[in-house]
């Protein structure tokens, strides 16, 4: 398994990005986006995407040189235009223009239309939780899950992403989670390395259990986590992004549109902030201090584990499936990329 300095795979990335017709600022948004997954070793949302972002932009689905704006405010609401362009970008004005109007109403709303695919939704709320708000999103994709007791694909893997601030100097707390057992790029990562599935994941196109990765992508389904409880989750986030956000999928290929919502919540507004950060620090700790279960090293909290991968990631390099970094070798020869 090859592995990569990140600082390499960062450069590497934005070049290629760049080379998609891409100008240079938000090419570097979307590379940070993509290498900082990889760092927080959520490899299914890093740039084992670019290949699949290149196929958007070469059939017209992604415009690389499209910008995100702000398309309407009302209030405490707005509504961002992602312009079918990429959606790291467009998130990160929503983000920021919810941070804007909660410091103004104490609440803010934002709304992604015309948005393709964010990437990974938890860095939208910590940004949000960095400015010491509440941040929460909802984001729906193109039909990859079956509903519980369903056989066939009809809601999105519809992540949920929740972020709260801590004291100074630590990182937010962010928990976030695609409501389906498992998130989609994760079966790319699975195929990548030659791996089967654990049990219980997707079923197969004639809604039978399988532990193949490619079952998935011959017209077969994700699971909800959760059994009821995730799918009627993810019928909510569905509800909210059709609704507001004005996306519906039609289709059964996993295209890449994402409706997504962002709420920014300032904690001042509602209470003294001083007294929530003593309050959140006494319960992390009794958290982090509880007695672990056999086998269980220690307690962690939202976001440790992915602030630890971090950590080792920067110095040690981020190890990437030989399929994946090859389908990246190749994309950086097409794009006429050097340097791999």
């Amino acid at each position: 398994m090859p592995v990569i300095h990140y600082q390499h795979l960062l450069r590497l990335t934005h070049a290629m990005i760049a080379a998609l017709g891409t100008p240079d600022d938000l090419a570097h948004m979307v590379a940070g986006s993509l290498v900082e997954a990889n760092l927080r070793g959520h490899d299914s949302h890093g740039v084992l995407r670019l290949p699949w972002y290149a196929r958007f932009v070469d059939d017209g689905r992604l415009l690389p040189a499209a910008r995100p704006s702000l398309a309407e405010q009302r209030g405490a609401t707005a509504r961002i235009d992602g312009a079918f362009g990429w959606g790291q970008p467009a998130a990160r004005l929503a983000a920021g223009t919810a941070v804007d109007l909660a410091a103004e109403y104490g609440i803010g709303l934002t709304i992604i239309e015309r948005g393709n695919h964010i990437g990974r939704v938890g860095e939208y709320v910590g940004l949000i939780a960095e400015a010491g708000m509440v941040g929460m999103a909802w984001c729906n994709a193109s039909p990859s899950v079956a509903p519980f007791g369903g056989r066939h694909r009809l809601m999105g893997t519809n992540p949920f992403a929740w972020a709260a601030p801590r004291g100074p100097g630590r990182a937010p707390l962010i928990l976030d989670f695609a409501t389906s057992i498992v998130a989609e790029g994760k079966l790319r990562v699975a195929r990548a390395a030659g791996q089967s599935l654990d049990p219980g994941l997707i079923l197969d196109a004639a809604g039978h259990p399988s532990q193949n990765a490619d079952d998935f992508y011959a017209g077969g389904a994700l699971v909800p986590f959760g059994l009821h409880k995730g799918s009627g989750l993810s019928v909510m986030i569905e509800l909210l992004a059709r609704a507001v956000a004005g996306v519906e999928h039609g289709a059964t290929e996993y295209r890449g549109y994402n409706g997504t919502m962002l709420l920014a919540i300032a904690m001042s507004g509602v209470v003294d902030t001083d007294r929530y950060l003593e309050a959140a620090e006494r319960f992390c700790a009794a958290v982090e201090s509880s007695e672990p279960a056999d086998g269980v090293p220690r307690v962690l909290l939202p976001g440790q584990p992915e602030e630890a991968t971090r950590t080792q990631r920067l110095v040690d390099g981020i190890p990437l499936a030989a399929r994946t970094w090859d389908d990246i070798r190749a994309l950086a020869a097409d794009l006429r990329v050097h340097g791999v």
